[in-house]
């Protein structure tokens, strides 16, 4: 979301950058050669001066009528190689016919190109070169500029220049570059702006998405702190405090409820079943099978609230978190549960690494792996094997339970796990369906996790996951 933001923010930074950019670049390249066409007219409109009849000197041999004798036309001529010289600019006065009057360098006479043509064709209209074609940095293009030669109303002759436009390409070039420098200057601030106000409107969403995630994995404690950003997010903040305490106390509520309902429970069961054993005595002969049915009723009750009772303390104790040897505690279950293995022809065996810490709660971890253990000895038939595997990873040691039992299918393994869930495959086994609701709400509450999934070539392999470091406050 951060990455999107940013690319919206930048992209209409530079949008509006380029749009005041672009225009100002190009009316500095156009001011730039008006500058230059204005000093060109004022050079043309100097020329023409001279060119006109306006002394008393007898008219050159040849020369039409309106322009000056020798002496006039050699001060012109004068002046147009100093000029030429000087600026490196072609220069010349032409009859209305393109005949030279007078050129520099010699010889030189009217471009046979477009633009030269159309600057001529307005000087004989009695108009100068006001807007020449626009000369760009990247063209390597002359800048032709006439003005009319006006005797007794008339137009009798042009005066026409052929400028060179390095030195205005450069200057514009120059200037593009002061421009594009600026732009750029501005884009870094725009960034540096956009990545603050990203960091300011989105930390309240990250702050967010840790809570959600904390409450998610059972920290129902997290709360958002609701102190930055805009307004809005602000008080979606509060709003999922508000929200995470009500669900917080629904939640305590209903544990509470839980583990009363199973203590209070307990005590009528257990009177129940002394009332049942007495009964026992005195029936005559002929019942014992009906009677043990009850008692065996009654001892699965006694056992589904024994396991309510822990699954309310699981999900409500705080872990005791400390940097464990997490390969010494799975050792250790496999030890204790060795004799019962061995009772049930299992082979129960450990493979994994002398030492592998983890932060856990060592008590909690004990009690999800004898879960854990036992769900796999259940199911795993004789002569078969039952595998804990430690292994470390990036940041995590996980602790794998493999059996070579019936296993699950697909569907099965979308559920295993959830609460009183058993497979009706499986109902002739004891249990009450709680054991792996237990252990997963034991791991939970540390940061760990509990997955399931199928072991090759058959059973089930169930993953114990618990962190390497220590959990952020």
């Amino acid at each position: 979301m951060r990455t999107r933001l940013l690319a919206i923010l930048l992209s209409l930074m530079a949008c509006v950058l380029l749009a005041l950019g672009v225009p100002l670049a190009i009316s500095q390249a156009r001011a730039e050669q008006q500058r230059v066409v204005v000093d060109r007219i004022d050079d043309t409109a100097r020329f023409a001066a001279l060119a006109q009849f306006g002394n008393e000197t007898p008219a050159r041999a040849g020369a039409p009528a309106v322009l000056g004798g020798p002496r006039r036309l050699d001060i012109l001529e004068s002046e147009l190689d100093r000029y030429h010289e000087l600026y490196g600019i072609r220069a010349g006065v032409f009859y209305r016919a393109r005949d030279p009057v007078a050129s520099a360098p010699t010889g030189w006479t009217v471009p046979a190109d477009p633009e030269a043509e159309r600057a001529f064709e307005e000087a004989l209209d009695g108009r100068r070169s006001h807007d020449p074609a626009q000369v760009w940095p990247w063209e390597d293009d002359r800048l032709v500029v006439a003005s009319p030669v006006v005797l007794d109303g008339d137009v009798v002759a042009v005066v026409l220049t052929d400028s060179p436009t390095d030195a205005m390409r450069e200057r514009t070039e120059n200037a593009w570059l002061l421009i594009g420098l600026g732009e750029l200057a501005a884009m870094l601030v725009a960034v540096l702006l956009a990545v603050r106000l990203t960091r300011w409107v989105l930390r309240p969403v990250r702050v967010l998405d840790r809570v959600t995630h904390d409450i998610a994995t059972g920290r129902l404690a997290s709360r958002v702190a609701a102190a930055s950003g805009p307004e809005e997010l602000r008080r979606l903040g509060r709003s999922f405090n508000e929200m995470a305490d009500h669900v917080e106390t629904v939640l305590d509520q209903q544990r509470a409820f839980v583990a009363d309902a199973s203590h209070q429970l307990r005590n009528p069961l257990s009177a129940l079943l002394l009332r049942i054993e007495a009964l026992g005595l005195e029936l005559p002969s002929g019942h014992e099978a009906e009677l043990d049915g009850v008692r065996q009723e009654g001892k699965r009750l006694a056992r589904v609230l024994d396991d309510l009772l822990g699954l309310a303390l699981a999900e409500h104790s705080r872990p005791d978190l400390r940097l464990s040897d997490v390969a010494s505690l799975a050792a250790e279950r496999v030890e204790s549960w060795q004799p019962v293995a061995d009772r049930d022809g299992v082979a129960l065996c450990y493979c994994g690494p002398a030492a592998a810490t983890g932060w856990v709660d060592p008590v909690a971890l004990s009690s999800a792996l004898d879960v854990v253990v036992d769900n796999a000895l259940k199911f795993t038939p004789r002569d078969s094997e039952v595998r804990v595997r430690v292994a470390r990873g990036q940041g995590t040691v996980t602790i794998t339970v493999t059996d070579q039992g019936p296993g699950l299918t697909a569907e099965e393994l979308q559920r295993v796990g959830d609460r009183f869930w058993r497979s009706s495959r499986h109902q002739n086994v004891a249990g009450s369906g709680l054991g792996l609701s237990i252990a997963r709400a034991l791991l939970t509450s540390g940061g760990g996790s509990l997955t399931f999934g199928a072991n090759e070539p058959r059973g089930l392999a169930v993953t114990v996951t618990v962190p390497r470091s220590a959990p952020s406050p």
